[in-house]
Parts: C-alpha cells; sequence; structure tokens
C-alpha cells in the first residue's frame, strides 16, 4: 500500500522530503535482503545485478518488481522536472541509480513488456535516453565524489547495454525503424564515453588502479557498443552520415588505444556506404574535417591518433579497389590538417603569440588549398586579431585584404559567415567589402604604409564616382588620399630590418625544424633585441655563431639550435622609373618593400694572404635567399623556399663597393639640397673618408690589387670589369665635388681648417684621376624641381657585372651638339659646368652612349691640339670597333653624343684621359664655345 501513495505524492510534488526518506528505507531494507538471502545461499553478492536466483530470492525479487513498476518512470519524470538547483534532485537521482542497481536481466525483460503500447515505451526510452544524457554532462554530485559518480556510471551502463537489445528488438526492422531513438541512442552513448569522470589519464596513478580494480574502464565496453550497434544498422546507416560522424570522432579521440583500433573502422565504413549509393564520399569528408577542427581545437587528438588513422584507414581502403586511390587522398588530407592542428594548438596558449600566428597562416592556407571557404575565413579573422593585438597593423591590413578580394562589387547576398564587427546590418557582398576597405585602410595607415593605401583608396574612388555616384563620399576618399601622397614627402619612416632565422634540430616543432625564415624587424630594432625576442619562447635553445649552414650532427640533434643574422632586401626593378629622377622618399620605400629575394654575404680568404693589400684576396660568399611570399604580408617572416650561393671575386667585391660609395655620396648630397638645415658633420666625415687616403686609404688599394699590368695577364677575362671599376672611380670625382661645394658653403668658420685640407686632398685626388681615367661631367638642368631630394632610379642592369672582353671603355674628343639642344639651359649654368666640370644639382639624364667620336673638325691651333689628344684616346680606347657617327646623327641626337650612361647610370659627359698624368688644364669657355659651334 505504501507503494502507490509514494507514487501519489511524488507526482503531485507534495510532501517530497519525506517520500523521499521513506522511498530510500524501502529500498535499502530490499538491498539487506537480497544480501541476506545470497549470504544464505552461499552465492557470492554483486551490485552489478543479474544476481537473483535462488527460492529465498523471489519475494525480494517480487517486491523490487512492484518498486520498479509503480515508480521508476515517476521519478524519472520528477528529475526532469526539478531545477537544477533543488536539493531534493541529487536524492531523487540516488533513489533511481537503486532501483536500477537491484533490477536484474528480468527485470528489464518484464518492465519493458509492462508498457501497454509501442508509442508509449518508444516515449520511455526516448525520455530516458534524454535523461542520462543530461545527467551525464551535468551530474548532481560533486566532481570529486568518485564512488557516487561512478556508482551512477555504473548503473546507467547496464541500463544503456539492455535498452541496446531493445532497440535492435523493436526499432530496428524495416516498419518499426525509429531514426530519432537511435540518434538519441547514440548520442547519449558518446556523451558516457566522453565524460571527464570517465578519462582515466587525467587520474594519479593510485585513483586509476582503484578505478580500474573495482569498476572497470567502462569506455571499452560502451566502446564496443556503440561499434556493434552501428554494424546492426545496415543499410540505414547512410541515415546517419553526416549526423553521426561529429560524435563517432569524438569518441575515437579519447586517448584509450584499444578504444582507437576498435572504432576508427568505424569512418571506413561511413565511407564506404556513401561511395556506394553515391561514388563518393563528399558529405562524409566535408563534416570530418569540420569536426576535427574544433575537436582539437578543444584539446583532444594527439600524435598517436594520427598515425592510427593513418595506418587503419589505409589498410581499409586498400581491401577494396574502388576506394584505394580516392581514399588514400583522403587519410592524406585528414593527416595533414591534424599535423596543422596539432601544431596551432601546442602555441595557441603560449604568451608569445608568434608562432600561434605562423600556424593560424598554415591553417588557412590548407583550407584555401581544399576550398573550405568558411573555414578559411575563420582562421583569417583569429590571425588579424593575433597581429593588432600585437599592433603588426600592416599585417593586419593584408590579412583583411584577403577576405575583401574574396568579394565582389554587387549588390549579392554574403555566402560566407561574417567576423568581427561586421555584423548582420551588411547584407551584400558591397557593403562588406567598402566596410573591410576601409578598416583596412586604417590599418595601412597605422602601418604607415600609405602607397598601399592609396592603391585601395583609388579603387573606392572608382566604385564611388563611376558605379554608385555617390560623390559625398568621392569627395572624403580622394582627400584621403592626398593627405596619404602628403605623408609619403613629409612624414620620416625608418627602414626596417630584416633577419635570417634558422630553427635546426629535433627539439623543434615540425612547421620550425630545420627551416629557415626571414624576419620582418620592428622600427629602431637592434638585432640584439631581435634574437633576445625569439629566444625567449625556447629557453633552452643553443645560439649558434657562426653564419654558415648547420651539419648534418645539429640538424638531426635533439637539441634546439637558433641561428639568426641580418640580411639585405634585394629591390625589384622599377622599369616604370627607369631614366627618370625619383624622390627619395618614393623610392627608399621600395627598397625595403614588396621585397621578396634577401642576400648575405659572407667575406673569405682564398690564396696566400696580402698584408699589404687585403682587397686583392677579399672573396664574397653571396648567399641569396627566397621567400614563399614577398614582405610584409599576412606574417611579419615567411620560410625560405630556395637559397643560392654565389662566389664574388675581389674585382667584383669592388666594383660593387665603389657603386654603393657613390651612391651614398649622392644620397647625402640630395638631402642637403633639399633641406639646408642639416647637419653637416655626417656628410664631412663621408668626403674626408674618401678624399682623405690618410683615413680610408682611398681606392689606391683596388689600383695596386687590378690595374697592375700583371693582374691582367693573370685575368684576360677581367678586362671589362677593370673598366668598369675605371669609370666608377672616375664618376666619383664630379659627385665629390658636388659634396665638398655643398661643404663648403655650409662649414662654420671652426670647421674652416678641416674643409680646407679636405679640398688640398680633393684637387690631389681630381688631377690623378682625371689624369688617368678622363673627365666626368654632370649635367645641369634649370628645371628641377626644389625642395624635394631625388633619388635616382636604376635601370635594370645597373648592377650587372660586365662579362670579359664584352666592354669596351667609351670616350669622346668633346661634345659635338648644338648648345640650343639642351633644354632651357641658361648661359651662366652653361659656363658654370664648362668651367667647373660639375653640376650645382644632380637631375640627370639617362641615355646610353651609343657611339664614341673618334673624328672632329680641324679648327685653329688650340681646338686643334684639344681635338687630336682626345681624339687619340678615343681610338685606342674603342680599338677602333666603333664607326665614327655622322654629323647629321650627332646633331640629330645630342644626347647620345654628349652624354654618357656610367656603370652606376651617372648620365653626364665623358671625356678621355691624357696619355701623360699632368694635372689637366682648364679650358676657358669661349674656347669651348667656339669648339662647339664650329663642330656643329
Amino acid at each position: 500500500t505504501a507503494v502507490p501513495i509514494l507514487r501519489e505524492l511524488i507526482g503531485k510534488g507534495e510532501e517530497e522530503a519525506a517520500c523521499m526518506e521513506l522511498l530510500s528505507n524501502i529500498l535499502e531494507v530490499l538491498y539487506k535482503a537480497q544480501k541476506v538471502n545470497r549470504i544464505s545461499s552461499g552465492a557470492a553478492f554483486s551490485l552489478a545485478g543479474d544476481h537473483f536466483g535462488s527460492d529465498l530470492d523471489k519475494p525480494v525479487k517480487k517486491h523490487i518488481q512492484l518498486v520498479l513498476e509503480q515508480l521508476l518512470h515517476t521519478v524519472n519524470r520528477r528529475v526532469i522536472v526539478l531545477d537544477r538547483e533543488n536539493v531534493l534532485r541529487s536524492h531523487y537521482v540516488a533513489c533511481m541509480a537503486t532501483i536500477l542497481s537491484q533490477m536484474d536481466k528480468d527485470h528489464y525483460s518484464s518492465y519493458i513488456k509492462s508498457f501497454p503500447s509501442r508509442p508509449e515505451l518508444m516515449d520511455f526510452l526516448m525520455e530516458t535516453f534524454i535523461l542520462f544524457k543530461d545527467l551525464i554532462g551535468k551530474t548532481v554530485y560533486p566532481s570529486d565524489w568518485m564512488v557516487m559518480n561512478m556508482v551512477q556510471n555504473r548503473e546507467f551502463l547496464r541500463a544503456i547495454n539492455h535498452f541496446a537489445t531493445t532497440l535492435t528488438e523493436m526499432f530496428l526492422s524495416n516498419g518499426s525503424f525509429e531514426l530519432q531513438l537511435w540518434n538519441n541512442y547514440f548520442h547519449l552513448a558518446v556523451a558516457f564515453l566522453t565524460q571527464d569522470s570517465l578519462q582515466l589519464e587525467n587520474f594519479s596513478q593510485a585513483k586509476r588502479n582503484t578505478i580500474l580494480a573495482k569498476y572497470g574502464d567502462m569506455r571499452a565496453t560502451i566502446g564496443a557498443a556503440i561499434r556493434d550497434m552501428w554494424y546492426n544498422l545496415g543499410h540505414r546507416k547512410i541515415e546517419f552520415i553526416p549526423g553521426m560522424v561529429g560524435p563517432i570522432l569524438e569518441m575515437t579521440l579519447v586517448p584509450e588505444l584499444e578504444l582507437r583500433k576498435s572504432t576508427i573502422p568505424i569512418f571506413f565504413d561511413m565511407m564506404l556506404c556513401e561511395y556506394q549509393l553515391t561514388k563518393s564520399f563528399s558529405r562524409f569528408e566535408d563534416e570530418i574535417l569540420r569536426k576535427l577542427d574544433s575537436e582539437v581545437e578543444g584539446g583532444r587528438g594527439d600524435e598517436q591518433y594520427k598515425q592510427l588513422f593513418e595506418s587503419i584507414l589505409l589498410s581499409c581502403c586498400r581491401t577494396h579497389p574502388e576506394l584505394a586511390k580516392p581514399g588514400e587522398n583522403f587519410v592524406a588530407l585528414v593527416t595533414g590538417l591534424l599535423e596543422r592542428l596539432l601544431d596551432y594548438r601546442a602555441v595557441m596558449n603560449d604568451e608569445n603569440k608568434t608562432y600561434s600566428m605562423s600556424c593560424t597562416v598554415n591553417l588557412l592556407n590548407f583550407y584555401k588549398e581544399i576550398d573550405r571557404q568558411a573555414m578559411y575565413i575563420r582562421y583569417l579573422y583569429k590571425l588579424k586579431d593575433l597581429h593588432v593585438s600585437y599592433e603588426n597593423y600592416t599585417e593586419g591590413a593584408y590579412t583583411l585584404l584577403l577576405h575583401a578580394r574574396l568579394l565582389k562589387w554587387s549588390d549579392e547576398a554574403n555566402t560566407a559567415p561574417m567576423q568581427g564587427l561586421h555584423g548582420p546590418s551588411l547584407h551584400t557582398q558591397r557593403q562588406l567589402k567598402e566596410a573591410l576597405y576601409n578598416q583596412i585602410i586604417n590599418y595601412f595607415d597605422q602601418g604607415k604604409m600609405w602607397e598601399e593605401a592609396i592603391h585601395i583608396c583609388k579603387e573606392l574612388a572608382e566604385q564611388y564616382e563611376s558605379e554608385v555616384f555617390d560623390y559625398e563620399m568621392l569627395s572624403d576618399i580622394l582627400q584621403q588620399e592626398a593627405k596619404f601622397y602628403k605623408k609619403i614627402l613629409k612624414v620620416l619612416r625608418p627602414s626596417l630590418d630584416y633577419f635570417a632565422v634558422g630553427y635546426y634540430g629535433q627539439g623543434f616543432p615540425t612547421f620550425l625544424r630545420n627551416k629557415v625564415f626571414i624576419y620582418r624587424g620592428k622600427e629602431y630594432e637592434r638585432r640584439e633585441d631581435f634574437e633576445m625576442r625569439l629566444l625567449s619562447p625556447f629557453p633552452n635553445a643553443e645560439k649558434l655563431q657562426s653564419t654558415s649552414p648547420p651539419s648534418q650532427d645539429i640538424t638531426g640533434s635533439l637539441g634546439q639550435y637558433i641561428q639568426c643574422f641580418t640580411v639585405q632586401p634585394v629591390e625589384e626593378a622599377k622599369v616604370r622609373w627607369k631614366d627618370r629622377s625619383i624622390p627619395e622618399q618614393i623610392t627608399n620605400f621600395y627598397k625595403a618593400n614588396h621585397v621578396q629575394k634577401f642576400t648575405y654575404s659572407r667575406p673569405f680568404r682564398k690564396g696566400a694572404k696580402d698584408p699589404d693589400n687585403e682587397f686583392a684576396t677579399m672573396w664574397i660568399e653571396r648567399t641569396t635567399f627566397v621567400t614563399a611570399y614577398p614582405l610584409p604580408g599576412i606574417l611579419r617572416w615567411f620560410v625560405v623556399t630556395s637559397t643560392t650561393t654565389t662566389i664574388i671575386s675581389p674585382l667584383e667585391n669592388a666594383i660593387e663597393t665603389m657603386m654603393k660609395a657613390n651612391e651614398k655620396i649622392m644620397s647625402e648630397i640630395n638631402r642637403h639640397q633639399c633641406d639646408p638645415s642639416l647637419p653637416i658633420n655626417p656628410l664631412s666625415m663621408l668626403l674626408n673618408g674618401i678624399v682623405d687616403p690618410a683615413v680610408m686609404g682611398g681606392f689606391a688599394k683596388y689600383e695596386t690589387a687590378f690595374f697592375q699590368e700583371a693582374y691582367l695577364q693573370e685575368h684576360p677575362k677581367d678586362k671589362g670589369n677593370i673598366e668598369k671599376l675605371k669609370d666608377l672611380i672616375a664618376w666619383q670625382i664630379p659627385l665629390l665635388a658636388e659634396g665638398i661645394r655643398i661643404h663648403g658653403r655650409k662649414v662654420t668658420e671652426d670647421l674652416r681648417p678641416f674643409h680646407e685640407r679636405m679640398e688640398q686632398c680633393f684637387m690631389q685626388l681630381r688631377a690623378k684621376v682625371e689624369s688617368q681615367y678622363g673627365v666626368r661631367e654632370m649635367v645641369c638642368f634649370e628645371d628641377r624641381r626644389s625642395g624635394r631630394p631625388r633619388s635616382m632610379a636604376w635601370g635594370p642592369d645597373w648592377n650587372r657585372l660586365s662579362p670579359a672582353g664584352d666592354r669596351q671603355v667609351l670616350t669622346e674628343a668633346a661634345p659635338t651638339p648644338k648648345p640650343a639642344s639642351y633644354p632651357a639651359e641658361s648661359e651662366d649654368c652653361r659656363s658654370e659646368r664648362k668651367e667647373n666640370r660639375t653640376s650645382t644639382f644632380f637631375g640627370y639624364r639617362w641615355q646610353d652612349l651609343r657611339h664614341s667620336i673618334s673624328e672632329l673638325p680641324d679648327p685653329k691651333d688650340e681646338k686643334r691640339r684639344l681635338s687630336q689628344n682626345m681624339s687619340e684616346s678615343s681610338k685606342g680606347s674603342s680599338n677602333g670597333k666603333q664607326p665614327p657617327p655622322s654629323r647629321d646623327a650627332a646633331g640629330a641626337q645630342p644626347s647620345a653624343a654628349g652624354l654618357s650612361s656610367s656603370p652606376t647610370d651617372f648620365g653626364g659627359r665623358v671625356k678621355s684621359a691624357s696619355k701623360v698624368p699632368p694635372r689637366p688644364r682648364k679650358i676657358s669657355p669661349t674656347v669651348y664655345e667656339k669648339f662647339l659651334e664650329h663642330s656643329d
């Protein structure tokens, strides 16, 4: 009589505390009775169920059957109704677990049969599966109450297995199959297997041993049940694809070896099932790639799983010829993704997010390759957020630009999921792309990449002007663009250094191991500071002191070795700038940006060392690194994809050194021409270091090393490069002259003696060079634009060394074009150029000298003598191989005859060296004028 009353009161929710106390007492009495009967019958007692058998048990069994039929369903529903915070809920769950523990196989069978109809039974099973799953996910007992949690799990496991038998017997045939019921079973079973309280690897060894001894590893039991239930589905399996891919994947990721071995083959069964119906398994593949990303990021999966997945599935696929090739491709795809996800997870929680960015890029590139746009965009925004948190605004802009490039300027709806601040208000692709572009412009502005911001502004302006006709927005974007142009010329942008970094040794993660990267440094960052930042994530790494590639002992060792050194960016030739004078604020940007090649020069000695002249044996080993993408980009570093090494001879090294020296002089002159208020000290040091042999030795060492007859006989192929070096030395004189002229104009009285000493040295140097290597003159223009420093734009071949025997020194007796052919050249400027042989400003003409002048008219005595000397020199230099141009050609193309393109493209006039080394006399402007007129 008590049980029906309890049922009524519990159903109404009345007198619940008293009801729970009474029910607990009833269950306790039944438990003790079971125990006594088992002891009396001499059988061991177990709480695992299925323990009734003797006649003494029959009354107890009958009472349990009564409690089961009257109260189990009522208690279950009460647990569902009660709030989680209700203190009685745990009492109800304890009573439910106790009822389940006292049930044997016959109790389950009779209870299932007690339902009057099939729908009612299905409702009970659905209700029970949902209740069990809820209690497993949010247990009513504290997590450290191990005994109660394990008892509950044990009874739930018995119940699940009994109900699984009911599913197979009553809800699997064609007429009675219930998809939702089976689906709930699988989700319950997976939730049971993956719950925290069963993950033994997270416990101490003592606690793990206790659980195994008393309860066993319940994961293996439920895992085998899930596998068997899956195979029982037969042709119904396709209805669970792709829905069950995620839960099965979650189960296989549990770090239990035997469980993994028994459940991973389910994936192949899914592939085979879909392939037999559709001749592909694309739905399964898409789902497992999507779920794998979230599971591994959540902490599941390891290297062992990757290896097991690969070996088991490859073995399964090879047993089916039709699936062999597509199966291998799928396995390679998943293992590749797993490798990248594991690398990403390994570094995502580090304080230093540098390597998280690398792994993020690896993932987004992977998703781009396999055309998974949603996942690709997801990781784009993860990368953008990382960059912005580190104030890498340039890289953040390039990252957002990748998303913007996927969108069209159209009113089509957005298909990809929107991230970040771009919410649902941006319905069309045009709206989203415009919002992205504005954010990109802001990031480029913060990163001082105004050239890139201007490109985006131009694209927006075109849309506002020609597509949407929004002139107000057009006005705003054009004003913003104008500000960027102004910033390019007015705002100081420090040049950034680039560093080559090699990670050697097996101790590094796979995405770094034995690879070389080129890093883009921060503003004003020294190499020492960069190295400290680089080594902080690897406190046990050893820094290699040598810049040479490491040996196999280092790359194959288990340790960590880091190599770091500064490299120089190699600017790409800008054809559109050739033969033009460009402000250096513009050219400087492209010297360190949009670069993909970098060089490192390592000097070494070859042959016997010359103690008096180190240049003679100074060779250069130049290593060129090519990165996967240009810098800057979506990262501050990129991996090196190819490396080449070339050997630079001492002569070639001397030519490069002279080129750089001449360019440095020209750059300083341009800066002072632009801003007269600049301090004079850098210019003083530069000029004095060149013109005073006591300071740097000048280029006399080159003459001693390379200009001797013995060297030419020993190296006949170097003749062209020797002439090129001489030409560079000659072209340095007008540059030095202009620099000293500026120095004299700005020097203070305190430094006047220093300047006079420098002038004396220069006069001696000038006399020597012009007598031996000829006279070079810079062309003067009056149409220069003042107020901006100009930089010469090199042609694509400006630094190409001359092949042996293919270059001649081009000389001429005197310029022959008409004076009127020079554009707007004043009389004073022309006179100063003729008298001083240097320009007052470097507005250069860039034209190649096609012909040397070997024949000149024979005027009066003075002109005849001058013409004869220079004509003889020209013939000697050109070896008579170039025919003299006609008078018409000389008059029609004044720049071709009168201007030279030097090896460094210093446009100007070239005059021959005299046969005798005395200091050349100045030519009177009057005589020179008459000479030009007579030549014409």
